[in-house]
């Protein structure tokens, strides 16, 4: 009989990609992959802890983990709580492995050599951030492709670079190679990620000499580029967008929209230059996407940075706000500034920052009523019909219909419904 295996994954991106490569080398060997909260032999946490509020996620779902696989089954930790609690993690009895990021495209060498009986450490296998296997079955429609990891910022509240370390790119040939093959599967989408992707710099290329390579592939698929910096960008890289492969959204980094907190936060941009980056790109496409990251309650935030921060924001007009309120991070530079802010200020301008934020996402959509969108479908959903993605990553209800999963469908939107997500009503173009 089968082992059965459930994963479960916390935090950004890069891990969920991460995860999805893990998974496919399980499926590939005849494991069954169960969802988390059903009984299985191993239960992987591919863990985050970017925030304090990450760090308890963290720590309770492993604790789930933990009362899941009782005394038989297998509790493996991944991800980058391990490189910031490796001591702690390690020392529980009730773990059966701690695998460093380092280590983490080995985990299935791992445990599938525990169950042929081999006494195996995470540290004998060979250390490779880029070694993970192509996504063939994952938990996504679209095909995640790493194209870099680390980060050489150092921002004062940041713990990223002390758990995945300094920044390195992958070769250009096997980004590329990767997604040919991705796009032979069959998938229609392909997401660019890493911790900090615009500084990608591999032999040949930089960032925006890779996208145009990407670009010229052949295949019915579409682009997307994850979360970026703003900053170290030309009009030749506004100019790509042209391409109608890549999508028009760019989640860009805002973190405050004071000067006086970027600089604190040791940013490498000004608000003007930010709003000249976004101004651009609309003056551009009138229509494009920009969803953001904001830090409140950041030490020495005075009421007035916070109220800049509130006001570009709304300027801008991002349709999505990650909104975190600052919390402190041993070993980083922020933990050491004066003037923390109390928990209640934090929590209200959280709200506020989250409200904005709503505002903001039904008045963009509420834009797109009447014009087109290229929809990926990607699963049923309910009476709402075929749920996907636009170009434009908004989300959109294709009513009446529910055509295959995974295919490009030209829509007209027709309103938005009356859901949490605010999701987008369609019909086809006639």
């Amino acid at each position: 009989m089968a082992k059965k295996i459930a994963f479960k994954t916390l935090g950004c991106r890069l891990n969920q990609f991460e995860t999805d490569s893990i998974v496919t080398d399980f499926y590939n060997a005849g494991y069954e992959i169960v969802p988390f909260k059903e009984a299985a032999d191993v239960y992987i946490i591919n863990s985050c802890t970017v925030t304090n509020q990450s760090d308890q996620k963290s720590k309770n779902t492993i604790n789930q983990a933990v009362r899941f696989a009782g005394n038989k089954g297998i509790t493996v930790v991944t991800g980058c709580m391990v490189e910031s609690q490796k001591d702690i993690l390690e020392n529980r009895t009730d773990l059966t492995y701690v695998v460093g990021n380092k280590n983490k495209s080995s985990i299935f060498s791992l445990i599938d050599s525990h169950f042929k009986g081999e006494i195996i450490h995470p540290t004998d296998f060979k250390q490779d951030l880029f070694n993970f296997s192509l996504v063939e079955k994952g938990f996504h429609t679209r095909s995640m492709i790493k194209i870099q990891d680390g980060c050489n910022n150092h921002c004062t509240y940041c713990i990223v670079p002390s758990v995945r370390g300094m920044a390195k790119s992958r070769n250009s040939d096997d980004i590329l190679e990767n997604i040919r093959k991705v796009i032979d599967l069959g998938f229609k989408e392909i997401v660019l990620t890493g911790v900090n992707i615009s500084r990608y710099h591999s032999t040949n290329h930089d960032f925006e000499s890779l996208v145009r390579q990407i670009l010229n592939l052949n295949g019915d698929f579409r682009l997307r580029i994850s979360s970026i910096e703003p900053d170290n960008y030309s009009d030749s890289f506004i100019d790509l967008f042209e391409n109608p492969k890549l999508c028009h959204h760019l989640h860009l980094c805002l973190q405050s929209g004071s000067d006086d907190v970027l600089k604190m936060m040791r940013r490498f941009y000004t608000v003007k230059q930010f709003r000249s980056f976004t101004n651009d790109f609309k003056q551009k496409y009138p229509d494009f996407n920009f969803t953001t990251d904001i830090i409140v309650g950041f030490p020495g935030e005075s009421e007035r940075n916070f109220n800049e921060t509130y006001e570009v924001a709304k300027e801008i007009g991002f349709s999505h706000i990650h909104t975190f309120k600052y919390s402190v991070r041993r070993g980083t530079i922020a933990e050491k500034i004066p003037e923390h802010i109390p928990e209640k200020v934090k929590d209200e301008r959280s709200r506020i920052i989250r409200e904005l934020g709503e505002e903001n996402k039904l008045r963009y959509r509420q834009s797109f009523i009447g014009k087109e969108q290229v929809l990926l479908i990607e699963r049923p959903q309910g009476k709402l019909g075929a749920l996907g993605y636009g170009e434009h990553y908004i989300p959109i209800a294709l009513q009446g219909l529910k055509p295959e999963r995974n295919t490009f469908r030209r829509v007209k939107i027709t309103g938005i419904a009356d859901d949490a997500e605010k999701t987008c009503l369609a019909k086809l173009k006639e």
